[in-house]
């Protein structure tokens, strides 16, 4: 059986952030998955933060990608 370790790159409150930076991902070749979890019991019961998970051998390419965007779009 053969295992793949999954870590995440990226985490937000935000629906449309993680969609974008999932479509950013996936157009680069690189396999991701979506999680949702809740935050730290000093939020809200209702909020959450999910996560974009891809395998480990993708790390680097997708931290590479992630870099690029938020410098390309900070103001």
């Amino acid at each position: 059986m053969d295992a793949t370790t999954r870590v995440s790159v990226y985490e937000s409150s935000s629906p449309q952030e993680i969609q974008l930076m999932k479509s950013k991902l996936e157009d680069a070749g690189i396999k991701c998955d979506v999680e949702n979890s809740y935050l730290s019991f000093l939020s809200t019961p209702t909020a959450t933060n999910t996560f974009i998970k891809v395998d480990l051998k993708d790390e680097k390419k997708a931290f590479e990608i992630i870099d690029e965007y938020l410098k390309s779009n900070q103001n």
